[in-house]
């Protein structure tokens, strides 16, 4: 069914509800779409939009609107990822889980730090910096980590939209900030974001 078709086929009510819906959704579908895509964000958000219309007809609960239309976006990010990615990124999880940033920061840095070295640690980065470093991360660990700890989702709510069971979302989670920790110190490392002197 084409755009026009699917105009046709709801009634001025349900496009009126659509455009109010969409429209107040619009600024979290853009900036969770920043997260997952980058500069893909706004043709990312356009898919969305015109999937969200074509089937609007067939969501039962408009209170369930918000959770649907990340869904729906959620699934346009990975269509884009994968028509750019032909190679998965492999990720070796045990060296993975094995890694600390806390001990790597105080193993490798000669200078002494308080508790809150970590945070001495992320202020060296910017804006430009974590967006990069999110960017790189494999689609099942980027997309829990947007939803859940940038914009609040429950992990019950990642599940229905990720399709898997909520104990594969939260390992996701667990798995995504070590992964997230390891790639924030080799982008440091890379970048000249470490402290003159760390080994």
């Amino acid at each position: 069914m084409g755009p026009t078709a699917a105009h046709t086929a709801l009634d001025a009510e349900s496009r009126e509800q659509f455009r109010a819906l969409a429209t107040a959704e619009l600024p979290r579908l853009y900036a969770i779409a920043r997260r997952l895509v980058g500069d893909d964000a706004e043709d990312a958000v356009q898919d969305c939009l015109l999937k969200a219309f074509r089937a609007f007809g067939r969501l039962d609960a408009r209170d369930a609107a918000p959770a649907w239309f990340v869904t729906i976006l959620v699934n346009c990010c990975r269509d884009r990822g994968r028509a750019k990615v032909r190679h998965p990124d492999e990720v070796e999880l045990e060296e993975v889980e094995r890694f600390s940033l806390f001990r790597t920061i105080a193993d490798e840095d000669p200078f002494p730090y308080s508790d809150t070295l970590h945070l001495d640690f992320l202020e060296r980065f910017g804006a430009e910096d974590l967006h990069a470093v999110l960017a790189g991360l494999p689609d099942i660990y980027r997309v829990p980590l947007v939803l859940v700890h940038m914009y609040g989702f429950p992990t019950r709510d990642v599940a229905a939209v990720v399709d898997a069971p909520r104990g594969t979302v939260l390992a996701r989670l667990h798995r995504g900030r070590k992964l997230l920790e390891k790639r924030l110190w080799e982008y440091a490392r890379d970048n000249g974001l470490l402290k003159e002197g760390t080994r």
